[in-house]
Order: structure tokens, then C-alpha cells, then sequence
């Protein structure tokens, strides 16, 4: 489904629901706000990005600007949390190792996993390793952060709370984020604004 006549506005420190049915385009939305796919027409602006001029050589400037955190946590599964968390530093170009090492500390304190420095991801419960992914989202301090079906698959519980984690970092930081999601009982427990993708429009509820 391709999406058309969209207009897309979230303001600093907002906290909304993407929702929709599977194949909507939820999942296409998020791709070409993280530049994954390419702005076809019209103008779109991300964290000060012209999403028309981004292209191989400047979609890690815009990336470090953003925090993603995907259902499939994505975790490089030979290596340390400190190790992953490690890898992302280095790859947006990091260079001092002390202030990495204290970053790391700074982001697992703040989902709760101040102990977990040198567990493997399959030490870790699903929980855990999506507070990880969460913590890897922090680490450049992203104005926006883009959650796709973050609690897809974790169990009731556990998907409270870790949406409860992203509403309080959202409000602690000022952060943006905006959730793409099909479980209506988050929407329930936890209300906010809901854009909805219907038949390739958006529709603000």
C-alpha cells in the first residue's frame, strides 16, 4: 500500500500511537521517515533532515538523530550488551572510549539494567533485551525515536512495562516518539494522540 496525500506533524516531546492494519503501511511510514525508503513526492522533514537530499553519503547524519527500536530486537548475539551498545557508538563515530564507557553506564541506568553490563543477549529475558534495544535507541540522545511494534512479542506484563518506560523517556528527555502498534489494550492502559493508516491516508484520531 502506497501512501499518498499524507501530512505528518509531531511536535517535541509527543507521544503517538501509529496504528493500522497489517499492510496499511505503518511499517513504510516509519521506513521513509528513517530514510530506508525514499521520499517519492512532496517534502518531509526529520529532526532537521530534508528527507528529499538525504542519500549514502549524509543517512548516518540523519540516523544518529533518531532512536529505533524495532520488535525483533536485533541484537548482535556474540557479543556483551556493553559490546552492542558499543558497536552503535562506534559506528556514529564515537571516538573516546572513556566517554562511551560512561555513556553506556548512563543509558542502562536509565531502563533499569544497570547489572546486565556484560550478560549476553541470551541471558536476558525478552524484556530485558527490549529494554537493551531501548537503552541502544538512547545513546545519541535522538530528539525522535521510532518504536516499531516494540512489544510485539512480549507478554502482557512485560509490554506494559516497557511502554511505560518509553512514555517516561519520552517525558524526561522532551523526546518524540512515535509507536507503531496493533495492541489495542496499550492503546487502553496508556491514552495518547492515535494516527491511524487507512487505505493509504492518514488519519489523525
Amino acid at each position: 500500500m502506497v501512501l499518498h496525500n499524507i501530512s505528518l506533524e509531531l511536535g517535541e516531546g509527543e507521544f503517538t500511537y501509529l496504528i493500522g492494519k497489517t499492510g496499511s503501511g505503518k511499517s513504510s511510514l516509519l521506513k521513509t521517515i528513517y530514510a530506508a525508503l525514499p521520499l517519492v513526492s512532496g517534502f518531509g522533514e526529520v529532526a532537521g533532515y530534508d528527507l528529499r537530499t538525504v542519500n549514502r553519503r549524509n543517512i548516518h547524519l540523519l540516523r544518529r538523530k533518531l532512536g529505533i527500536v524495532f520488535q525483533d530486537f536485533n541484537l548482535l548475539s556474540d557479543r556483551s550488551v556493553e559490546e552492542n551498545l558499543m558497536f552503535v557508538l562506534r559506528a556514529t563515530e564515537w571516538k573516546d572510549t572513556m566517554a562511551m564507557k560512561k555513556r553506556i553506564v548512563e543509558v542502562l541506568s536509565e531502563v533499569g539494567l544497570s547489572g546486565k553490563l556484560n550478560a549476553m543477549p541470551h541471558e536476558l529475558s525478552g524484556g530485558e533485551q527490549q529494554r537493551v534495544v531501548i537503552a541502544r535507541a538512547l545513546l545519541n540522545k535522538p530528539p525522535l525515536i521510532l518504536a516499531d511494534e516494540p512489544t510485539g512479542n512480549l507478554d502482557p506484563e512485560t509490554s506494559d512495562d516497557v511502554l511505560l518506560l518509553l512514555r517516561n523517556l519520552a517525558r524526561q528527555h522532551n523526546t518524540t516518539v512515535l509507536c507503531a502498534t496493533h495492541d489495542y489494550r496499550i492503546l487502553q492502559n496508556f491514552p495518547a494522540r492515535i494516527i491511524r493508516v487507512q487505505q493509504g491516508k492518514l488519519v489523525d484520531e
